[in-house]
């Protein structure tokens, strides 16, 4: 395969600004090359979609990279075929897979980034390029006509992963959440990537991004850490029976 997808954990880290930790990783996709990105902000609820590409293109602009966000489209179906780079950022999940279902933009954006236009999303924007959003953190505040999503890596993610509980709270953790999603899924496994990690891949390896490695839950109470430059087969995590076969996980 010839893919270039970056997904990324979050937008910050730490105290740092927005994406400002992430410089080194943009330019791990884009290669510094003269790319023009179209810009998905379909997970902003709260603010607008200006106000959203407001704050992302500054950004990609001191990186190099100009980028235009799609709700300026008259055509957003046009608008991916003849993009150069896609990056979808963070918000509700639930909310960006709907409006990518309403635009008719699920298929186009899996196509052309199978072609081999990069992908770069965080957040939201990673938990869309899973097979499904099943792993989530966000609260359904819609309902998308499906929770089949962009299937970019064949297994599921969670970003702003998290371990433990803080003190006081009486929920569950976010290890046993997942692992009540293993012990519904079985064998599924799920991928997770602290704050400031990212996966890069190129369809058939990924590398473990950023400072803080990634996770690997295997099973219920197993958990294999992947190391910050590691580089692995996707294949070594499993995702839903068959990419071509698998379950529409309609909600």
């Amino acid at each position: 395969m010839n893919q270039r997808i970056l997904l990324m954990s979050s937008s910050r880290k730490d105290n740092l600004g927005y994406l400002e930790h992430a410089d080194a990783q943009i330019h791990a996709l884009l290669r510094h090359e003269p790319r023009k990105v179209l810009f998905i902000p379909f997970a902003g609820v709260t603010f607008s979609f200006d106000t959203y590409e407001g704050m992302v293109k500054p950004v990609f602009e001191r990186l190099g990279y100009a980028l235009a966000s799609i709700h300026h489209s008259a055509d957003p179906r046009r608008a991916v075929d003849e993009a150069e780079a896609i990056a979808v950022g963070g918000g509700n999940t639930f909310a960006l897979l709907k409006r990518l279902y309403d635009a008719d933009l699920v298929d186009a954006i899996r196509a052309k980034v199978q072609a081999g236009t990069p992908y770069v999303g965080w957040s939201a924007g990673s938990n869309v390029a899973c097979p499904t959003i099943r792993t989530t953190n966000d609260m359904p505040i819609v309902q998308p006509p499906s929770l089949r999503a962009l299937r970019l890596v064949p297994f599921q993610i969670n970003p702003h992963f998290i371990g433990g509980k803080p003190a006081g709270h009486n929920g569950e953790s976010r290890e046993e959440r997942l692992a009540e999603f293993l012990h519904i899924n079985a064998p599924e496994q799920v991928f997770a990537l602290p704050e400031g990690s990212a996966l890069f891949s190129d369809g058939s390896n990924g590398t473990v991004l950023g400072e803080r490695h990634a996770l690997h839950f295997t099973a219920e109470g197993q958990v294999e850490t992947l190391r910050e430059g590691e580089t692995f087969p996707l294949s070594r995590i499993t995702g839903p029976a068959g990419m071509d076969g698998w379950q529409d996980f309609r909600a």
